[in-house]
């Protein structure tokens, strides 16, 4: 068997592709370019609209350019919770008597904050003071109409109906059929003109034990949270997007009314509609409603810059559970010209079977049950980390990952990567684009987050070509410069013993 013909055969195959992939790219920008309206308000609430009448439904994505990053020591967790309080109505959904409840609600707050200062000085009044707010509280909460939005939403025949807060951004989505747009238009100009924070304090609860779960209770989040913590010093990338406990316990419903005046501002929000519409029937009902919102200065950039890291960190968290191994380097914004380089990395590095991880650490060596990396922990808006993990098999340790993982950076660093390794990377990420537009779904969330990104959803489309333009040499210099000891932080589980079951106590008699 001649392999050097296979081999150039698999090339030139490969190399194919990634020309069709191009061409595909290039036309699809252009019928895109066809069917897409930009449209911003006055107000500066941006709209993106992609007339695609496959079926006669639409999706939209709703971006709000607030995360965690935006967040404060005292209000962490502050963005996801007003995600939650988005679902919870508005004056004229969710409320049984709007103008009692507003009362209630106020007199609530009034109590809560007066409870809060006791509790925070150590004032003796404070259990008499939590006492009033539980009544206010009740009295409140029962006004509410809890899942109205959703009952209606689901109702009218809606689906997919979600919403994600991470550290770079908030978003909403759902799909509706098309002739409840107008519907779609007054319930999402609605719940962010005039939101209601309706059974807070309650909801808060909800949030306290999510993160009991999410971090609290599970081995990998309790070392993730300490891990972000440790690389990064300055930057609010070190703070857990539910928050932290304390904060948890303490923000209040004034602290939500600030925090959404201040980052809701239509000039912050990018709304991408995709579906059986058509931009000339819709838009006036677009301005109609969503031009209601009234316009307030978008908040200022983030000022923190996180300093270049110094020396190498490592954390160990001892634990009765599997061992895991992971190291980060810090790395520029996905908005970088490198970033493109870093999808190469990361295909070469562990993408599926035929990656580098794969088959030394898995199926060689047999020392990890699975290995990995990405480019973006814990997001991408702003410089973050670039990791490498694994999970040790057993009878393996996370020395015996660690050190196989540190030939394969240097094999990175020393070595090219091969020309089927380039090809098949450039493949795989233009195709994962391509595929994230097949639903109007992918297609929504799409272009709400890159236009959020770039000021222009057409970079989705140009990212193609980017990829495209990586060389080896380009990854030999990114992981040479980036990948380096005084740039590292290291984390682990390491495995300790569960503690013995303490002796049943003696018997105080015998009983005869």
């Amino acid at each position: 068997m001649n392999r050097n013909f296979w081999r150039g055969r698999a090339l030139a195959c490969g190399l194919a592709l990634i020309s069709l992939a191009a061409a595909a790219a290039a036309q699809d920008l252009a019928e895109f370019e066809r069917r897409t309206t930009v449209e911003v308000l006055d107000n500066g609430w941006t709209f993106v609209i992609v007339e695609r009448p496959v079926a006669p439904v639409f999706t939209f994505a709703t971006y709000v350019n607030v995360g965690g990053a935006q967040e404060v020591p005292g209000i962490t967790g502050l963005a996801h919770m007003f995600e939650h309080m988005a679902f919870k109505g508005f004056p004229n959904l969710g409320s049984k008597d709007y103008a009692a409840e507003r009362r209630a609600i106020d007199a609530m707050e009034e109590a809560y904050q007066a409870y809060l200062g006791a509790r925070l000085t150590g004032s003796e009044d404070a259990d008499r003071l939590y006492e009033e707010f539980k009544q206010r509280e009740e009295e409140a909460n029962s006004y509410a109409e809890s899942g109205a939005f959703d009952e209606v939403l689901t109702r009218e025949g809606a689906t997919g109906l979600n919403a994600f807060t991470n550290t770079d951004f908030t978003g909403y989505f759902y799909s509706l059929p098309v002739n409840k747009f107008e519907l779609f238009a007054y319930l999402e100009s609605e719940r962010f003109l005039n939101p209601v924070f309706r059974e807070f304090y309650k909801e808060r609860d909800v949030v306290q034990e999510e993160r009991r779960l999410r971090t609290e209770s599970t081995p990998v989040g309790r070392m993730l949270e300490q891990f972000l913590a440790t690389a990064f010093v300055a930057h609010p990338y070190k703070q857990p997007v539910v928050g932290y406990m304390s904060d948890l316990q303490s923000f209040t419903i004034t602290d939500a009314r600030e925090f959404y005046r201040r980052h809701y501002a239509p000039s912050n929000m990018v709304t991408a509609i995709v579906g059986d519409v058509r931009a000339d029937q819709v838009l006036p009902v677009i301005r109609r409603y969503f031009g209601r919102v009234p316009a307030r200065p978008a908040p200022p950039p983030l000022r923190t810059v996180e300093p270049p890291q110094i020396a190498e960190k490592t954390i160990v968290l001892e634990d009765p559970a599997q061992p895991v191994y992971l190291e980060g380097y810090h790395k520029p914004a996905v908005t970088h010209p490198d970033q493109p380089v870093w999808e190469v990395v990361d295909d070469v590095f562990s993408a599926g079977r035929t990656s580098r991880l794969y088959r030394s650490l898995v199926r060689d060596q047999k020392i990890a049950v699975s290995a990995g990396s990405f480019s973006s922990l814990p997001g991408g808006k702003y410089p973050g980390l670039w990791i490498t993990f694994a999970f040790p098999a057993p009878g393996s340790t996370n020395e015996q990952v660690q050190a196989a993982i540190r030939d394969e950076i240097e094999r990175l660093k020393s070595e090219d990567v091969s020309d089927e390794e380039l090809a098949r990377a450039k493949t795989r990420a233009k195709a994962g684009l391509l595929r994230s537009l097949r639903s109007n779904f992918g297609m929504a969330n799409s272009l709400a987050r890159w236009h959020t990104l770039y000021g222009d959803w057409r970079e989705l489309f140009r990212y193609t070509d980017r990829i495209e333009a990586v060389t080896a040499a380009d990854v030999r210099r990114v992981v040479t410069d980036t990948l380096v000891p005084a740039n590292r932080t290291i984390g682990m589980i390491v495995t300790r013993a569960p503690e013995p079951a303490p002796e049943p106590a003696a018997a105080a008699g015998s009983a005869r």
